[in-house]
């Protein structure tokens, strides 16, 4: 019984990312971007994601210009097993590109600071890290001279909801010059809204008055969504919540903001939040080239955390990135197969429902027109069942490894090898 429920509830998750990114673009190569206040930690944490220090991180509203984008190396354990069985020459981790845009304040909906030109650069992303700042520091100045994580949100949603009610007022006489059009009816005339539009209009009119990202919203029809997906706007992207902490308050799971920030978000259609604390993990990436620096800084910080008289489960010291990257895939719904063998062990991304043909094409196109099969074994049974081999032979011999057809939906962490065929005369064509 209690597998039973976990699946549920992982299932209840699944179907939640993928309402949150059921207006986004079928890619493989989509992109999160950090969103927030100038000075709230993006470029830090952009560094720290990426693993090396992409972005120029400065003590100054606008240092961030042009959106810059790294490759997170997406935490894998599956990935790593394979790697290991294999120890092959080549080794290609999964990854996902995270875009760090410069701060908006308020205004920028209307061009303030460098407002418009960032605006397009959240457009441009599939997915949205919203970061606030929840600790005080004299040497690291806030915009507005104070700080109050909630103003903040109120003032970051209000410029993405007010950039979406300008597109929104938009799309109606769009609409009906292409009812006109394909009606051949004379530019004076005003024809009616279809009811599928109309209803997608007012839902998202209504939510973006209230200061609430269209993504939220669940009581969507599915012919709803695909007349939403052209509206453009930038609150139909998922988003996630990204509170930056002291290293006191994150070490403790606690800070007066806390609280007031999950309210918030709930009023606002709710969301996932992740607490975090640059400060905690800058320290921790100082220490990479020494292991046992960096074990003594852990084990430090665990002491910290007794003194105040914490423990438990909830209180362990960990670094929260490969968390950021793991939410951040999710929420854009991709995940990987792999091909391993004595060359080379890789992970391709793909984004979740894709089918056997389209997953060989992200290999090679030829691999997707040329597609006969897929010969699939499930990353479980391969490691309860190898006994050590750098093969499929005992997964074969236990009768777990499948042929798959055209109709098949790949799933995550699936070990595949395809066959296909390209004739010399499709080449041609």
């Amino acid at each position: 019984m209690p597998p039973k429920s976990k699946k549920k509830e992982g299932d209840e998750a699944d179907d939640k990312f993928m309402r949150a990114a059921r207006f986004g673009r079928v890619k493989n190569d989509l992109k999160m971007g950090f969103v927030g206040l100038p000075n709230v930690g993006k470029s830090t944490l952009t560094n720290l994601l990426a693993g090396a220090c992409h972005a120029e991180a400065a003590n100054y509203p606008f240092c961030t210009i042009d959106p810059n984008m790294v490759q997170a190396i997406v935490p894998d354990q599956k990935f790593k097993y394979l790697a290991n069985t294999w120890k092959p020459p080549s080794v290609v981790p999964a990854v996902l590109k995270i875009v760090d845009i410069a701060g908006l304040i308020k205004g920028a909906s209307e061009g303030a600071g460098l407002g418009n030109a960032f605006l397009s650069h959240i457009a441009a992303v599939d997915g949205i890290f919203h970061l606030v700042r929840a600790f005080d520091s004299d040497e690291v100045i806030h915009v507005d001279d104070s700080v109050d994580p909630i103003r903040d949100l109120e003032t970051i949603q209000s410029e993405l909801c007010l950039k979406d009610a300008d597109s929104l007022s938009k799309v109606v006489d769009k609409e009906k010059e292409r009812i006109r059009k394909e009606k051949g009816l004379p530019r004076n005339a005003d024809p009616p809204l279809g009811e599928t539009f109309q209803s997608a209009y007012d839902k998202c009119l209504k939510l973006i008055e209230s200061n609430t990202p269209v993504q939220t919203h669940e009581d969507f029809s599915m012919g709803e969504v695909d007349v939403i997906r052209d509206f453009g706007l930038i609150t139909t992207k998922p988003q996630i919540y990204v509170v930056n902490m002291s290293k006191k308050n994150f070490l403790r799971k606690g800070s007066k903001w806390l609280s007031k920030i999950q309210t918030w978000v709930n009023e606002h259609g709710g969301g996932q939040i992740i607490p975090m604390s640059c400060e905690f993990e800058q320290d921790l990436m100082d220490l990479q080239d020494d292991k046992e620096a960096q074990k003594a800084f852990i084990q430090e910080c665990e002491d910290e955390v007794k003194a105040m008289g914490l423990s438990g489960p909830g209180f362990a010291v960990k670094s929260v990135v490969p968390r950021l990257i793991r939410s951040g895939r999710q929420s854009l719904c991709l995940q990987s197969y792999y091909t391993a063998g004595p060359k080379e062990v890789r992970a391709w991304t793909i984004t979740k429902g894709t089918l056997a043909p389209q997953a060989a094409g992200v290999i090679h196109t030829d691999f997707e027109r040329g597609f006969i099969k897929a010969e699939v074994a499930n990353f479980d049974d391969f490691k309860a069942l190898h006994n050590g081999e750098k093969s499929m032979a005992k997964v074969k011999e236990a009768g777990k490894y499948r042929q798959e057809g055209k109709t098949y939906e790949f799933q995550d962490g699936d070990i595949v090898v395809f066959m296909h065929n390209v004739t010399a005369t499709k080449k041609k064509k």
